[in-house]
Protein backbone atom coordinates (compact mmCIF):
# COMPACT_ATOMS: atom_id res chain seq x y z
CA UNK A 1 0.00 0.00 0.00
CA UNK A 2 1.33 3.64 -0.83
CA UNK A 3 2.21 5.83 1.85
CA UNK A 4 -0.67 8.20 0.24
CA UNK A 5 -3.04 5.26 0.71
CA UNK A 6 -1.91 4.62 4.39
CA UNK A 7 -2.20 8.22 5.25
CA UNK A 8 -5.96 8.55 3.43
CA UNK A 9 -7.24 5.11 5.25
CA UNK A 10 -5.62 6.87 8.40
CA UNK A 11 -7.75 9.90 7.70
CA UNK A 12 -10.98 7.50 7.05
CA UNK A 13 -10.77 5.99 10.79
CA UNK A 14 -10.57 9.42 11.95
CA UNK A 15 -13.60 10.55 10.48
CA UNK A 16 -15.59 7.52 11.26
CA UNK A 17 -14.59 7.69 14.93
CA UNK A 18 -15.76 10.90 15.21
CA UNK A 19 -18.79 13.65 14.86
CA UNK A 20 -17.38 16.38 16.24
CA UNK A 21 -14.85 17.48 13.55
CA UNK A 22 -14.31 21.41 12.41
CA UNK A 23 -12.79 21.89 9.04
CA UNK A 24 -10.71 24.86 8.83
CA UNK A 25 -9.59 25.68 5.29
CA UNK A 26 -7.48 28.35 2.94
CA UNK A 27 -6.57 28.76 -0.95
CA UNK A 28 -5.72 25.54 -1.81
CA UNK A 29 -9.15 24.14 -1.31
CA UNK A 30 -9.92 26.24 -4.04
CA UNK A 31 -7.33 26.17 -6.41
CA UNK A 32 -8.30 22.45 -7.36
CA UNK A 33 -11.83 24.72 -8.52
CA UNK A 34 -9.45 26.90 -11.09
CA UNK A 35 -9.24 30.05 -8.56
CA UNK A 36 -5.79 31.23 -8.38
CA UNK A 37 -3.85 31.26 -4.67
CA UNK A 38 -2.37 34.42 -4.07
CA UNK A 39 1.05 33.59 -2.26
CA UNK A 40 1.73 30.02 -4.54
CA UNK A 41 4.68 30.72 -7.12
CA UNK A 42 1.82 31.29 -9.86
CA UNK A 43 -0.58 32.97 -7.76
CA UNK A 44 -1.68 36.54 -8.54
CA UNK A 45 1.34 37.71 -6.43
CA UNK A 46 3.83 36.83 -9.11
CA UNK A 47 2.17 38.83 -11.70
CA UNK A 48 2.42 42.14 -12.75
CA UNK A 49 0.58 45.45 -12.13
CA UNK A 50 1.26 48.95 -11.50
CA UNK A 51 0.82 48.21 -7.82
CA UNK A 52 1.39 44.63 -6.31
CA UNK A 53 -2.19 43.26 -5.39
CA UNK A 54 -1.68 43.49 -1.49
CA UNK A 55 -2.06 47.44 -1.81
CA UNK A 56 -4.59 47.11 -4.05
CA UNK A 57 -6.69 45.16 -2.04
CA UNK A 58 -5.61 47.59 1.06
CA UNK A 59 -8.52 49.83 2.67
CA UNK A 60 -6.08 52.72 1.88
CA UNK A 61 -5.99 52.11 -2.07
CA UNK A 62 -10.19 51.44 -1.87
CA UNK A 63 -10.24 54.74 -0.79
CA UNK A 64 -8.03 56.50 -2.72
CA UNK A 65 -8.07 54.90 -5.99
CA UNK A 66 -11.82 53.30 -6.08
CA UNK A 67 -11.62 52.82 -9.83
CA UNK A 68 -8.38 51.22 -10.15
CA UNK A 69 -9.52 49.01 -7.25
CA UNK A 70 -12.35 48.30 -8.84
CA UNK A 71 -10.49 47.38 -12.28
CA UNK A 72 -8.19 45.33 -10.84
CA UNK A 73 -10.94 43.99 -8.77
CA UNK A 74 -13.51 42.71 -11.65
CA UNK A 75 -10.25 41.53 -13.31
CA UNK A 76 -8.60 39.47 -10.87
CA UNK A 77 -11.16 38.74 -7.69
CA UNK A 78 -14.18 37.05 -9.53
CA UNK A 79 -13.92 33.66 -10.90
CA UNK A 80 -18.12 32.94 -11.28
CA UNK A 81 -17.18 29.98 -13.19
CA UNK A 82 -15.55 28.22 -10.65
CA UNK A 83 -17.69 24.98 -9.49
CA UNK A 84 -17.07 22.88 -6.92
CA UNK A 85 -14.29 20.24 -6.29
CA UNK A 86 -14.08 16.98 -4.77
CA UNK A 87 -13.22 18.56 -0.98
CA UNK A 88 -16.32 21.05 -1.29
CA UNK A 89 -18.71 18.10 -2.09
CA UNK A 90 -16.86 15.38 0.37
CA UNK A 91 -17.17 18.33 3.25
CA UNK A 92 -20.96 19.08 2.70
CA UNK A 93 -21.32 15.22 2.90
CA UNK A 94 -19.76 14.88 6.11
CA UNK A 95 -21.95 17.48 7.34
CA UNK A 96 -25.29 15.93 6.42
CA UNK A 97 -23.78 12.79 8.09
CA UNK A 98 -23.27 14.86 11.23
CA UNK A 99 -19.53 14.43 11.37
CA UNK A 100 -18.74 17.76 10.53
CA UNK A 101 -19.84 20.64 12.50
CA UNK A 102 -18.42 23.69 10.63
CA UNK A 103 -16.40 25.00 8.31
CA UNK A 104 -14.11 27.78 8.83
CA UNK A 105 -12.48 29.22 5.40
CA UNK A 106 -10.45 32.36 5.06
CA UNK A 107 -12.08 31.82 1.16
CA UNK A 108 -14.08 34.43 -0.50
CA UNK A 109 -15.94 32.33 -3.28
CA UNK A 110 -18.77 31.00 -2.01
CA UNK A 111 -18.14 27.47 -3.51
CA UNK A 112 -18.28 25.65 0.30
CA UNK A 113 -22.18 26.96 -0.24
CA UNK A 114 -22.28 26.35 -3.51
CA UNK A 115 -21.73 22.33 -2.53
CA UNK A 116 -23.95 22.15 0.14
CA UNK A 117 -22.54 22.82 3.19
CA UNK A 118 -24.95 24.88 5.71
CA UNK A 119 -22.16 26.19 8.90
CA UNK A 120 -19.84 28.14 6.90
CA UNK A 121 -18.00 30.82 8.48
CA UNK A 122 -16.14 33.23 5.79
CA UNK A 123 -13.17 34.65 8.26
CA UNK A 124 -12.75 37.00 5.23
CA UNK A 125 -16.29 37.55 3.69
CA UNK A 126 -17.61 36.74 0.38
CA UNK A 127 -17.23 38.91 -3.48
CA UNK A 128 -21.30 37.13 -3.78
CA UNK A 129 -22.03 39.87 -1.13
CA UNK A 130 -22.38 43.74 -1.58
CA UNK A 131 -23.54 46.60 0.01
CA UNK A 132 -23.95 50.22 -0.70
CA UNK A 133 -21.49 52.04 1.53
CA UNK A 134 -24.69 54.67 2.03
CA UNK A 135 -27.74 53.05 2.54
CA UNK A 136 -26.59 49.14 3.32
CA UNK A 137 -28.25 48.02 0.45
CA UNK A 138 -27.42 44.47 -0.94
CA UNK A 139 -26.62 43.82 -4.46
CA UNK A 140 -25.40 40.55 -5.98
CA UNK A 141 -22.11 40.34 -7.52
CA UNK A 142 -23.83 40.37 -11.11
CA UNK A 143 -24.04 44.02 -10.44
CA UNK A 144 -20.51 44.35 -9.36
CA UNK A 145 -19.35 42.83 -13.09
CA UNK A 146 -21.63 44.35 -14.69
CA UNK A 147 -20.85 48.44 -13.85
CA UNK A 148 -18.42 49.97 -14.63
CA UNK A 149 -15.51 52.16 -12.72
CA UNK A 150 -16.96 52.44 -9.20
CA UNK A 151 -20.65 50.27 -8.84
CA UNK A 152 -23.29 52.53 -7.62
CA UNK A 153 -26.06 51.45 -5.82
CA UNK A 154 -29.32 50.79 -7.32
CA UNK A 155 -31.46 52.63 -4.65
CA UNK A 156 -29.96 56.02 -3.66
CA UNK A 157 -26.63 56.28 -5.50
CA UNK A 158 -23.91 55.63 -2.86
CA UNK A 159 -20.74 53.24 -3.58
CA UNK A 160 -21.11 49.86 -3.38
CA UNK A 161 -18.54 47.53 -1.54
CA UNK A 162 -17.63 44.15 -1.32
CA UNK A 163 -18.05 42.25 1.58
CA UNK A 164 -14.62 40.98 1.56
CA UNK A 165 -12.00 41.75 4.12
CA UNK A 166 -9.60 44.19 2.75
CA UNK A 167 -5.56 44.34 4.05
CA UNK A 168 -5.75 46.65 7.10
CA UNK A 169 -9.46 46.06 7.64
CA UNK A 170 -10.18 44.28 10.90
CA UNK A 171 -12.39 40.61 10.81
CA UNK A 172 -15.60 40.78 11.79
CA UNK A 173 -16.29 40.12 15.60
CA UNK A 174 -19.31 38.00 15.10
CA UNK A 175 -17.28 35.70 13.19
CA UNK A 176 -14.21 35.15 14.53
CA UNK A 177 -15.77 34.80 18.04
CA UNK A 178 -18.28 31.47 16.85
CA UNK A 179 -14.84 30.27 14.39
CA UNK A 180 -13.08 29.98 18.26
CA UNK A 181 -16.65 28.56 19.58
CA UNK A 182 -16.05 25.52 17.09
CA UNK A 183 -12.31 25.25 17.08
CA UNK A 184 -12.37 24.83 20.75
CA UNK A 185 -15.15 22.75 20.95
CA UNK A 186 -14.12 20.50 18.31
CA UNK A 187 -12.77 16.70 19.20
CA UNK A 188 -10.92 16.85 15.44
CA UNK A 189 -9.44 19.64 13.84
CA UNK A 190 -8.82 19.32 9.57
CA UNK A 191 -6.19 22.11 8.68
CA UNK A 192 -6.80 22.03 4.71
CA UNK A 193 -5.19 24.06 1.61
CA UNK A 194 -3.84 26.56 3.78
CA UNK A 195 0.04 27.52 4.98
CA UNK A 196 -1.38 28.90 7.81
CA UNK A 197 0.58 33.01 6.66
CA UNK A 198 -2.32 34.96 6.78
CA UNK A 199 -3.05 36.58 10.57
CA UNK A 200 -5.32 36.48 12.65
CA UNK A 201 -7.02 33.67 10.81
CA UNK A 202 -4.49 31.07 11.64
CA UNK A 203 -3.85 31.99 14.97
CA UNK A 204 -7.65 30.36 15.38
CA UNK A 205 -5.84 27.26 15.14
CA UNK A 206 -4.47 28.13 18.98
CA UNK A 207 -7.73 27.76 20.46
CA UNK A 208 -7.85 23.80 19.41
CA UNK A 209 -7.62 21.51 22.20
CA UNK A 210 -9.42 17.98 20.82
CA UNK A 211 -8.11 14.75 20.18
CA UNK A 212 -6.76 14.55 16.36
CA UNK A 213 -5.40 17.89 14.42
CA UNK A 214 -5.18 16.78 10.72
CA UNK A 215 -2.94 18.97 8.13
CA UNK A 216 -3.50 18.54 4.83
CA UNK A 217 -1.72 20.54 2.75
CA UNK A 218 0.90 20.61 -0.37
CA UNK A 219 3.73 22.36 1.16
CA UNK A 220 4.53 22.60 4.87
CA UNK A 221 2.87 24.75 7.71
CA UNK A 222 3.65 26.09 11.24
CA UNK A 223 1.27 23.32 12.57
CA UNK A 224 3.02 20.35 10.73
CA UNK A 225 4.95 18.72 13.89
CA UNK A 226 1.76 19.13 15.76
CA UNK A 227 -0.21 16.90 13.30
CA UNK A 228 -1.53 13.75 14.51
CA UNK A 229 -1.92 12.96 10.43
CA UNK A 230 0.15 15.07 8.29
CA UNK A 231 -0.47 14.75 4.35
CA UNK A 232 1.38 16.57 2.20
CA UNK A 233 -1.03 16.55 -1.17
CA UNK A 234 -3.87 18.55 -3.03
CA UNK A 235 -6.73 18.36 -0.51
CA UNK A 236 -9.36 17.49 -3.60
CA UNK A 237 -7.09 14.33 -4.09
CA UNK A 238 -7.40 13.17 -0.75
CA UNK A 239 -10.87 13.85 -0.14
CA UNK A 240 -11.75 12.30 -3.17
CA UNK A 241 -9.85 9.04 -2.09
CA UNK A 242 -11.85 8.86 0.93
Amino acid sequence: MSDFQESVNKLKEIIEKYDNIVFFGGAGVSTESGIPDFRSVDGLYHQQYDYPPETILSHTFYRRNPKEFYRFYRNKMLFLDAKPNAAHFKLAELEAQGKVRAIITQNIDGLHQAAGSKVVLELHGSVLRNYCEKCGAFHDVQHILNSTDVPKCEKCNGPVKPDVVLYEEGLNDKTLNTAVHYIHNADVLIIGGTSLAVYPAAGLIDYFKGDKLVVINKSATPRDKYADLLIQAPIGEVFGSL
